[in-house]
């Protein structure tokens, strides 16, 4: 992965550990059925469950980027891509929500840089793959 992978990636997960504050603070755990069920496989309180889930998934992704990514290893490119999918699925359904209601819901505000993140990440992996295979 090249130096902007790199930084796409971890711009990637820190704003998701922000795009998960948003929702925290809006209270997802209490409005969406889906978010409302893993939070309450997780823990009683739905709120400590949401934590829960939140705070692994942003962990997993500086583990991410601290191992693989950053040191340049095999997986690095796979687990990148892992992230584009999952970023560019979270993002695109908090917006497709927010316009089916025409309303604000939680995540909203977070949901399109995450999307905009997402899609420099998968361009400068096309580009590195690109650059790799051209030299090859």
């Amino acid at each position: 992965m090249n130096r902007l992978s790199r930084n796409a990636f971890l711009a990637l997960i820190l704003t998701q550990g922000g795009h998960s504050t948003e929702e925290y603070l809006a209270r997802l755990y209490a409005v969406l059925a889906p978010a409302r069920f893993v939070s309450g496989l997780l823990f009683s309180d739905r709120r400590i469950g949401f934590v829960i889930f939140n705070v692994s998934l942003v962990a997993f992704g500086l583990w991410c980027y601290f191992g693989p990514v950053r040191n340049a290893r095999k997986s690095a490119t796979a687990l990148a891509w892992f992230w584009v999918v999952l970023e560019l699925l979270n993002g695109a359904a908090h917006i497709i929500w927010a316009m089916s209601v025409g309303a604000y819901r939680p995540g909203l505000v977070t949901a399109p840089v995450l999307v905009v993140i997402a899609l420099v990440l998968a361009s400068a992996l096309r580009h590195a793959h690109a650059t790799t295979n051209a030299a090859a």
